[in-house]
């Protein structure tokens, strides 16, 4: 009775952990249980966790289209930084000249931008002298700004987000920093994944090139 009270305290710590059944072995013993606890303890916080579901113990990026906002989980999948963003005005869809977000697995598969100040201009995927003001807003409202930094996705999904019709990197689809006109929260994008400047600053600086990016149209 008791060995079968640990072992279920066990596989408790190891859920709450992040961790699956199949990951893990199984405990054997009530020794084995006591130290499977004592080692997840040890190893990572004892918080509500969501794991990678592509590349378990790796970080990764969820984007919810429907929350508006942009997770980055640790390896342990805890949250790390969450912000709010804008996402495509059309809503989601994959194909070429849609200008909706596209869904599915991604990952970042190009960096740019890196020491930029921010409201720095990056025009063709190259940095330039320019800033980004409220007046210039004024003067072209309809213009895309995209600024500060980049974070090129590819797609992962052949047929749904890679390759053809659908390829998010041909598409040149992005996490990017976006002027202050912006209304945060709400979808107003061509297509890209919009942030706060300071944002996309502090996503850039903590999420390594290759890192998995999910957007998920019901989170």
């Amino acid at each position: 009775m008791m060995r079968r009270v640990i072992v279920s305290l066990a596989l408790l710590v190891l859920a709450r952990q992040g961790f699956a059944e199949d990951v893990l072995p199984l405990p054997d013993s009530a020794e084995a249980a006591a130290e499977l606890i004592l080692n997840a303890q040890r190893d990572g916080p004892l918080l509500p966790a969501e794991a990678n579901a592509r590349h378990y113990g790796a970080p990764w990026i969820r984007v919810g289209v429907r929350s508006q906002t942009l997770t980055l989980f640790d390896g342990w999948g805890q949250i790390q930084q969450r912000y709010t963003v804008s996402t495509a005005r059309r809503g989601v869809g994959e194909k070429t000249g849609s200008y909706q977000t596209p869904r599915g697995w991604h990952h970042v598969c190009d960096k740019l931008g890196d020491g930029a100040e921010e409201n720095t201009i990056i025009f063709r995927r190259k940095v330039t002298p320019w800033k980004y003001t409220a007046e210039l807003h004024q003067q072209y409202p309809n213009k895309d700004w995209i600024l500060t930094r980049i974070l090129w996705l590819c797609g992962d999904e052949p047929g749904r987000n890679q390759g053809g019709e659908v390829d998010s990197y041909d598409r040149a689809i992005y996490i990017h920093g976006a002027g202050d006109h912006v209304e945060w929260g709400t979808p107003t994008s061509l297509g890209c994944v919009r942030m706060k400047n300071p944002d996309v600053i502090r996503l850039f600086d903590s999420a390594p090139n290759g890192i998995d990016v999910l957007i998920d149209e019901n989170a």
